[in-house]
């Protein structure tokens, strides 16, 4: 029974790699990489925002420019199109996946409704 399980989620992977939500994300990615300079703000955001989290989660706080530098990135990537567009599609992504997420812990709900 497990085995079937696990294979219809490898199958289901597959699906989800042919999802049109899922192409469009891989487009705006590699659109993303295409531009060094967004490409290299991207990655500089996400490593800051990976070590605020690490800083959090051991709790220590974020020092004010830490904060502030956060929210300037924040800000140059929320005025910029191609990071936007990428935002977008992983928002369009996520909410296939939530919906799929919905379907698949349904018989949990109805076990807890019973």
């Amino acid at each position: 029974m497990t085995d079937d399980i696990k294979s219809a989620a490898i199958a289901l992977s597959e699906q989800v790699k042919e999802a049109e939500e899922f192409k469009q994300l891989g487009k705006a990615y590699t659109d993303l990489k295409a531009d060094k300079d967004t490409f290299e703000l991207f990655e500089k955001f996400q490593n800051l925002q990976m070590g605020l989290q690490q800083k959090q989660a051991s709790g220590q706080q974020p020092t004010d420019d830490e904060l502030s530098e956060a929210q300037s990135m924040a800000q140059k990537m929320s005025s910029n199109k191609t990071i936007t567009d990428l935002m977008d599609k992983e928002r369009n992504l996520n909410n296939l996946l939530n919906d799929i997420n919905q379907v698949v812990t349904q018989p949990i709900v109805d076990l807890y409704h019973d």
